[in-house]
């Protein structure tokens, strides 16, 4: 009898419908085609084990799998649910009357438990697309799942469940999830907030910047100056994450496997802080079964390279690309995916090898040349890459024994909502961009060209510190920033004055 069930194979943050055929007739063998990897192919032997301890009859006859399209690639284990279900209804175990209405993915323990499996919202949108009437997947993948309305997300624990249901000895019980309102009540939840840091007025002010703008930022200062507590306070200024972001971003941390048995969808932006030791792989994605990297976690988020210049140069040249074009292509000969890679680069550095360059207090021990070294372990294509670059000076006693908080993130927030809310105005007719630090050069010439004044400061600051292009691109995009964040519709000389000063820290300006 030959019977058909459904799964999903999930490329890039995508899915495709997979058609799980089962025959079985007269023979002793098991064969499954349609280009299975490993993990799929040793899923007889789970499967036969679950089937057995549940005490369901295996079939002593010839089984065959075919698994279609057969020109992609099945990878993992999360398609032994659609083969056990498939093997017991071609063996007249089960009534296939309504399997083909349901899409089908879990793990099976030996004992016919289901484990978690990875990609289940981008399966359940297709499955939605597709027309399916409900998904059938672990208990613990449910809420993930659920995040897709007019779809039936049935959430189990083990095969007899499923057995039952489509036998119609049991019913299951739909999960459900208020999606809209867990996501609104959860919007505006602050882990880390600027209250909490004394002093440093014109580093948060940069920061504010930045985040008005969705600049990139570096910072450099000595150890203790509070550059990684900053950092991780930059997700609080930053604006709510809109329903369409945080899908993508939930899609995205699905496919990774990091999205917990308790969240539906997420709605705090990402913020990834990788080590110096990952690999660029890691960073940006890929691999023998490809996987999103951390700029693509970081997606609609922050993304802090702390310690810039202990990275490997290599990992730091691969983000080049991905910077420009906020995504990153996978090619390999037998595949490419695309992965979103739209975030906010905060990358943080000591001056130099001892940390102590340019300290108020204490000396800088090292030799002749050793800090434009540090400094040049960072290429200047990268370096050029990031719009905002701040020197940080550390805390002095007195605003660290202040009992009063500082300004609130929400405060900040307000402020960097309005900025976005001029941007999202200014570019509503033009698609891909939706903040300043996306214009292209084009847009540039349109929207950020100074006054009078502000040019001539500009063109001073050019030869004098010897910037390049890219550095005067990106000083107009940020003085439109901050005329943004001032409600004023021309650059002035003062704007371009702030921006030009975020830029004393250039390879031609800094460090001799």
């Amino acid at each position: 009898m030959l019977v058909k069930t459904y799964g999903a194979a999930v490329q890039g943050i995508d899915a495709t419908i997979i058609t799980v055929e089962v025959n079985v007739s007269a023979g002793f063998k098991f064969l499954l085609v349609g280009l299975p990897d490993n993990a799929v192919k040793e899923s007889h032997e789970r499967v036969m084990s679950a089937l057995a301890y549940n005490g369901y009859k295996t079939p002593r006859r010839q089984v065959v799998v075919n698994m279609a399209p057969a020109d992609i690639r099945k990878e993992g284990s999360a398609y032994d649910l659609p083969l056990a279900i498939g093997i017991l209804a071609a063996d007249e175990g089960l009534n296939p009357e309504h399997i083909d209405r349901y899409i089908l993915m879990g793990e099976l323990s030996l004992d016919g438990s289901l484990q978690p499996i990875k990609g289940v919202l981008p399966i359940a949108i297709k499955a939605r697309e597709e027309g399916f009437k409900g998904f059938i997947l672990p208990k613990q993948n449910a809420r993930e799942a659920a995040v897709v309305n007019n779809l039936e997300i049935y959430g189990v624990e083990n095969i007899r469940e499923v057995v039952n249901f489509f036998n119609g000895d049991a019913t299951l019980e739909a999960t459900k999830v208020k999606t809209r309102d867990e996501f609104f009540e959860n919007l505006n939840h602050i882990d880390a907030d600027f209250s909490e840091v004394k002093g440093q007025e014109n580093v948060k002010r940069a920061l504010e910047v930045a985040a008005a703008g969705g600049h990139n930022i570096i910072m450099v200062g000595p150890p203790g100056a509070g550059k990684s507590m900053m950092a991780k306070r930059i997700p609080s200024i930053l604006p709510p994450l809109s329903l369409h972001e945080a899908l993508e971003t939930t899609k995205i941390h699905s496919v990774a496997g990091k999205i917990g048995g308790n969240t539906s969808l997420m709605a705090q932006r990402p913020f990834r802080s990788p080590h110096h030791t990952i690999s660029d792989v890691a960073l940006v994605g890929g691999g023998s079964f490809p996987q999103p990297g951390e700029i693509s976690l970081a997606h609609n988020g922050v993304l802090f390279l702390d310690e810039l210049p202990e990275f490997k140069r290599t990992v730091l040249e691969v983000m080049r690309q991905p910077l420009e074009d906020r995504k990153i292509s996978i090619s390999r000969s037998r595949f490419a995916v695309d992965y979103p890679a739209s975030f906010m680069l905060v990358a943080s550095m000591n001056p130099c090898p001892c940390g102590y360059y340019n300290h108020p207090e204490k000396q800088c021990v090292c030799g002749a040349g050793q800090v434009q070294k540090y400094l040049s372990r960072i290429s200047g294509p990268l370096l050029d890459r990031i719009d905002i670059h701040i020197e940080i000076v550390p805390v002095p006693f007195e605003k660290l024994a202040e009992q009063h908080e500082a300004e609130p993130s929400s405060a900040i927030r307000e402020r960097v909502i309005r900025a976005r809310q001029v941007q999202a105005e200014r570019f509503a007719n033009t698609e891909g961009i939706y903040c300043n630090a996306q214009m292209s050069s084009k847009q540039l010439r349109q929207h950020a060209m100074p006054d009078e004044a502000g040019a001539s400061l500009l063109k001073n600051a050019m030869q004098r510190l010897n910037l390049s292009a890219r550095a005067y691109d990106r000083i107009l995009k940020v003085a439109r920033t901050i005329a943004d964040m001032e409600n004023s519709p021309n650059i002035c000389s003062q704007h371009i004055a702030e921006a030009i000063n975020y830029r004393n820290l250039d390879r031609e300006g800094w460090a001799g």
